[in-house]
Formats: structure tokens, sequence, C-alpha cells
């Protein structure tokens, strides 16, 4: 996740009180995240294009695809030779709406998670189609198992008593 205000990538460690607890992945300091501050997890940013937004997850995966094991520019490159990077990887991007500052900060949260290794696009395609055909099989179980059951009779609910009139106590004179 990205935190406004703090440069680099966090993790979530925990809820606080008013906030979360998230650790920095560069120098894995924690720190507390007021509600109030701007929190953005990596799966929630995409990209502009120039049809629709292409989601970050995707935005990495073409420029592993078209530098494999490499690492972007450096985000310190010149605005152009960061451009012609964006270019060379994702020619549809939205060159009105996609700044610098934000090709900078896609490049250095890229280099960022490869040198980590927390980069695997081989590995996420195939277990997420296994564990979707899984949970099919298992709804497909829970289905059959609820079709075989014979649904209890409901009892009819006895009247309800109605209850005799208070007394109201007289007052003494």
């Amino acid at each position: 996740m990205s935190v406004s205000g703090h440069s680099g990538l966090f993790k979530f460690v925990s809820q606080g009180r008013n906030g979360i607890i998230v650790e920095s992945f560069s120098d894995k300091k924690r720190m507390f995240v007021n509600a109030t501050q701007k929190v953005s997890s990596l799966g929630d940013i995409a990209i502009f294009t120039d049809g629709d937004e292409m989601p970050l997850k995707d935005v990495f995966k073409k420029i592993h695809e078209s530098n494999p094991g490499v690492q972007a520019p450096d985000p310190k490159s010149s605005p152009e030779e960061l451009r012609n990077f964006m270019e060379k990887v994702m020619p549809e991007y939205d060159r009105n709406r996609v700044y610098i500052s934000d090709i900078k900060k896609l490049v250095s949260w890229y280099n960022s998670l490869l040198a980590l290794n927390l980069l695997s696009f081989e590995e996420e395609t195939q277990p997420a189609a296994e564990e979707e055909a899984k949970a099919a099989e298992s709804a497909d179980e829970v289905k059959d198992t609820q079709e075989k059951k014979p649904k209890p009779e409901k009892k009819p609910k006895a009247p309800a008593k109605e209850s005799a009139p208070k007394k109201t106590p007289k007052k003494a004179k």
C-alpha cells in the first residue's frame, strides 16, 4: 500500500484504534497511520489509458514482459526517458492524464517490488483458476446436500395468551 505524505511502499501489519499500523518495505520500520490519512492499496490503483483504466498489476505485468527480470529506468531519469519507457511498455496510456510524477511512482514501485522479489506473474494465473474451480465444486456439493435433505415441517404457533387486566391499587384517604 501507499501512504500519502510518505515515500515508498508499506505492508499492513495490524488494525489500531483510530487507524492502522504499517511496515515499510525499505527499512522495516513500523508506523501508525491515522484514519484521516489517505492510504491506497496497490490493487486499487490504475493507470489511465485511451480506453478503460488498466489496473497497476497489469501494468507491472507489461513492464515485466518487456524487460523480464530487469529493473525499470531510474525514477530520477529525465522526463523524456521516462515517457519513452512508458510508450514502449504501454503505448495506449493516456498522455494527457498520466503525469511524469505518476510514471516516477510507477517505476519506483516496480523497482522496489522487483528488488524484494514480490512480483510473480506466472504463479498468479494458475492458482486463481484452480481456486475458482474448487470453489465451484464445493458450491455444487453444498447445493447437492441441501437438495437431499428434507425440509422440516413448520409447527403452528400457539395462540398468544391474553393477560388479565392489571388492578390498580386504591389510594388511601
